[in-house]
């Protein structure tokens, strides 16, 4: 045996593997933190107080409250399309309402038919995964598919017969077209209302990319050795020096900030470009855009020639927003031309080949290969568990837990958990408040439904702030609901609630944790690919000198689109987890040489734009 002295050697330290961004991003803090309201919370919250206000009290004064459940159906179709000009908006809130009363339709239909709790359950959660995909593939927005589904799950557990069954559908659509016509009242008094905000919200945007472009901006418009690293990842730069997008942008806060404007700049050309026939308005609207883009393409922090005013575009967002004549910005060279294109490219969008390609687009995203559709799975399996389990233990109200397990499903596994923190606080919460509300209701039926009209405003009032905040609204004004048809022991609505919400969001999370979305890596690729297509569309553009300035806007346009939808593809993806690891080089790549290119045209801009490139050192 040998006797050499062993020499005792340093402990090996193990290094830790990097958790997966879905699971970082699963802390709770940040998912229940307060955020500013919106802009526009009063509107929504407004439009269904007044849209409930007078079928709630037509019900009382005829002394049929128990009818509310129907005229509810058609007047919570008002919270819907606040964002959309208002051409658009008659077009999608009338989808919805239409969409409202098929829902309603299947659900007493059904519940007529049969009385079998597992048959109606499996409708429940079929309906709840049909209305997630479609509003997601129509982008209608916020509320989104909840509002649906808790219509229409709700009426799948009330007695009902066929006969009356017409006359329950007449109380929908009429509360429904009433509702239409709050949503549009606003434009008597400000037809371009929302093109304002949304060129308010770009022009703002502007302001806060031209006042910090960030410190890495001189990279992407000299795409020198360094640069050139992070377009080329080697092992030292994937592994240390470059993190990926996610952690770019956290390093960054110019990338975040241009991505912002740009996404706001996109927002604001659709809303103009849905909007109805040219005004005077819209017409310098059109022109404010014009020199947000031209600050975000090429921002600058100083204050020569040329470089884009912060305080300028912050003071002509705060008379866009106001409510006085909007401002009109010193012409610049390009303008006219701009606003030929703009003409030009809604013409193609309302003529009937526009309009094809509006159908074939929503088509794809409905499509086999959709990455709407695990989605979609999802919610249909954690609505079907949810209602089952609830069943199973012998809850008398399972369709409240199929509502809770639909309204956690959001892009990703990320925001899903969020939701679901969100939604489990805010219910548990909202019990004590209706159990502290109770008393009062039941004072009288016009008590019982200034409650209800309350907390309609207070949920739309406060969910913008957090959705568990706007919960605790919403879940006594559900609860008071059932009062409607009268009155319940406290007791079992509160212990139902409860048992509901926490079965349903536990069995919802677990659906989406089981269903894996390995389609969201392939829209990335997608959207690189259509990225590189319209980059060197824009490019080519940009390189002829023939090249029509129309033809250059609109590649410009359709360049900035790509980028957007590349963004949200990147922040979808990377909220998923037990998927194909994300291209986050190329990634992070394709949005630098995005905005090299962007920031090429800035030339061609006029006075607001300066030298190309998407920052200072």
């Amino acid at each position: 045996m040998s006797d050499t002295p062993v020499r005792p050697g340093r402990p090996s330290v193990r290094k830790l593997p990097r958790l997966p961004s879905a699971v970082r991003g699963l802390a709770p803090a940040p998912a229940l933190r307060l955020s500013r309201p919106s802009d526009t919370w009063f509107k929504p919250a407004l439009s269904v107080v007044v849209a409930s206000a007078v079928p709630h009290l037509t019900l009382l004064a005829i002394g049929r409250l128990d009818m509310i459940v129907y005229t509810m159906a058609g007047s919570l179709c008002a919270l819907y399309g606040h964002g959309l000009p208002y051409a658009r908006r008659a077009r999608a809130v009338a989808g919805v309402v239409l969409g409202m009363a098929a829902g309603l339709a299947v659900s007493l239909v059904t519940a007529s038919l049969t009385g079998s709790t597992a048959v109606l359950i499996a409708v429940g959660a079929l309906l709840a995964a049909v209305q997630k995909v479609l509003c997601d593939a129509t982008r209608i927005g916020p509320p989104g598919h909840v509002i649906f589904t808790f219509v229409s799950s709700a009426a799948l557990f009330a007695p009902q017969h066929l006969g009356q069954i017409p006359g329950h559908l007449a109380l929908t659509l009429g509360a429904g077209a009433f509702a239409w016509l709050v949503a549009l009242a606003p434009a008597l008094v400000r037809r371009e209302g929302p093109e304002r905000r949304a060129v308010a919200r770009a022009l703002e945007a502007a302001a806060v990319c031209a006042a910090d472009p960030g410190p890495r901006n001189r990279d992407a418009a000299d795409p020198g050795p360094r640069n050139r690293d992070a377009a080329e990842p080697g092992p030292r730069n994937r592994d240390a020096a470059d993190p990926g997008p996610r952690h770019h942008d956290a390093a960054d806060p110019g990338s975040r900030h241009r991505h912002a404007a740009a996404a706001a700049v996109h927002a604001a050309w659709q809303c103009l470009l849905a909007s109805g026939r040219p005004t005077p308005v819209r017409r310098s609207l059109e022109r404010l855009v014009v020199h947000a883009e031209a600050a975000f393409v090429a921002p600058g922090p100083g204050r020569g020639a040329g470089a884009a005013d912060p305080e300028r575009l912050r003071a002509w967002a705060a008379l866009t927003r106001g409510r006085g004549p909007v401002p009109t910005p010193p012409p610049a060279p390009g303008t006219a031309d701009e606003l030929y294109g703009i003409d030009a490219e809604r013409a193609v969008l309302r003529a009937r080949e526009g309009r094809r390609a509006a159908r074939r687009a929503l088509l794809r995203r409905l499509g086999p290969g959709s990455p709407l559709l695990p989605v979609a799975v999802r919610t249909l399996i954690g609505c079907a568990l949810a209602g089952y389990l609830c069943a199973a233990l012998g809850v008398g109200r399972p369709y409240w837990a199929i509502v809770t397990a639909a309204s956690l499903y959001q892009a990703n596994l990320t925001l899903s958990w969020n939701r679901t923190l969100q939604r489990t606080l805010g219910n548990l919460l909202g019990v004590l408040v209706f159990a502290a509300v109770l008393p009062v209701s039941r004072i009288s039926p016009l008590a019982l439904v200034c409650c209800c009209l309350f907390f309609g405003f207070a949920a739309e009032a406060l969910i913008t702030r957090n959705y568990w905040l706007g919960s605790v609204a919403v879940t006594p004004m559900a609860l008071l609901v059932l009062e409607f048809g009268g009155a319940h022991p406290a007791g079992e609505l509160i212990g139902d609630r409860v048992v509901d919400t926490v079965l349903g969001a536990a069995t919802g999370f677990l659906a989406a944790t089981l269903v894996t979305n390995r389609r969201a890596t392939g829209r990335v690729e997608q959207a690189l690919d259509a990225t590189d297509r319209a980059r060197a569309a824009a490019e080519r553009t940009v390189a002829d000198p023939a090249a029509a300035p129309t033809e250059r806007d609109r590649a410009r346009r359709a360049l900035t689109a790509s980028l957007v939808e590349l963004r949200e593809a990147g922040d979808t993806a990377a909220g998923e987890w037990w998927q194909r690891a994300l291209p986050e080089q190329r990634l992070l790549a394709a949005e630098r040489a995005g905005h090299r290119t962007l920031a090429a045209t800035a030339p061609r801009r006029g006075p607001t734009a300066h030298a190309p490139s998407i920052g200072a050192e």
